[in-house]
C-alpha cells in the first residue's frame, strides 16, 4: 500500500501554488478541518491526510512499536511530503500534531517553510519549574478510564475538551470522532501524547511559527502557550477568543482569519 493510500490523503486546491498541510489531534481525523481547509484552497495546494489508526487510514499499517512515540508519526508526515515532493510547505497542526510537525520539520527541514500550532502542548505533565496542566495522578486515571470504559469516557471528556457547553452539538460530534477510533490504538495513542515531553525540541525550529492559543483551554491551558511562544525563536503567540480545545470546530472563521494575517 502506497503512503498515499495508507494515510488517506486528499489533495486539493491549486497545483502549483504553495502547499498546506493540516493534521489532525488525537481521537479526530482529517474531517476536522472541513470548516478550515477549504478556505485555502483558492491560493494553496491543500493536503489532508488522516493519521495511522484515524479516520480512513489503512489500520493494517498500525504498528505498535513505530508509533510508540510521536516520531513514527512524524515520520509519516515526512513520507508523505516526500511521495508529493512538498517544499515550503505551511503546516498546521492541531493539538498533539503540533509537536509533530515539530519533529517533523526537524527531519526535512526543507519539506517545511512555516509552522502554524493550534493549542500545542510540549509536555502535558506538569514538572519542576513547568507547568503542563496535569498532575500525574490526572494523566494515570486518565489512560486508567480509557482502558476500562473508552465509550463512557469519550462521552465525558469530548465536551469538556471542546470546551463550548452552548454548543453540544460540537461535543457530540467530537465524542462520535472518538467513539470511531479503534480503542486499544486510541489507548496507545493517548499514552504516547500524554507522556510525551517534547519540550527541548522547540528550540530546533527554525521557520516562522504561529502559536494559537485558545482561552479556557482545559488540554493545552494558557500558560502552556507562552511557554511554546518563549521557546520558539521568533514565533508570534495569538490568544483566541474561542474557547476550549478545537477552534477549527467552534471557532473556523476566527482560526482561518488568524492564519491567513500571519501568512
Amino acid at each position: 500500500m502506497s503512503v498515499l493510500e495508507r494515510n488517506h490523503v486528499h489533495v486539493s486546491g491549486q497545483p502549483d501554488a504553495r502547499p498546506m498541510l493540516f493534521a489532525h489531534g488525537f481521537g479526530c481525523d482529517q474531517n476536522m478541518w472541513r470548516f478550515v481547509a477549504p478556505a485555502f484552497e483558492a491560493d494553496h495546494r491543500v493536503v489532508l491526510f488522516d493519521h495511522v489508526g484515524a479516520g480512513n487510514s489503512d489500520l493494517s499499517a498500525y504498528d505498535p512499536e513505530r508509533y510508540g512515540t510521536l516520531g513514527g508519526y512524524a515520520d509519516d508526515v515526512v513520507e508523505i511530503c516526500a511521495e508529493l515532493d512538498l517544499t515550503d510547505a505551511v503546516f498546521v497542526g492541531h493539538s498533539v500534531s503540533a509537536m509533530i510537525g515539530v519533529l517533523a520539520a526537524a527531519r526535512a527541514p526543507e519539506a517545511f517553510g512555516t509552522l502554524v500550532l493550534v493549542g500545542p502542548s510540549p509536555r502535558y505533565l506538569d514538572d519542576d519549574g513547568y507547568v503542563g496542566g496535569f498532575e500525574q495522578e490526572d494523566i494515570a486515571e486518565l489512560l486508567d478510564s480509557m482502558d476500562s470504559n473508552f465509550l463512557g469516557w469519550s462521552s465525558t471528556m469530548a465536551p469538556a475538551i471542546m470546551g463550548n457547553p452552548d454548543r453540544p452539538d460540537l461535543g457530540e460530534e467530537l465524542t462520535a470522532s472518538f467513539c470511531r477510533t479503534d480503542p486499544d490504538i486510541a489507548a496507545s495513542f493517548a499514552r504516547v501524547t500524554f507522556l510525551s515531553d517534547n519540550r527541548a525540541d522547540l528550540a530546533t525550529v527554525r521557520v516562522p511559527t504561529l502559536v494559537l492559543q485558545c482561552s479556557d483551554d482545559v488540554i493545552a491551558p494558557s500558560v502552556v502557550g507562552d511557554y511554546v511562544h518563549a521557546q520558539i525563536p521568533s514565533s508570534v503567540l495569538v490568544r483566541m477568543a474561542a474557547t476550549g480545545h478545537c477552534p477549527n470546530l467552534s471557532a473556523p472563521q476566527e482560526t482561518i482569519d488568524a492564519i491567513r494575517a500571519f501568512l
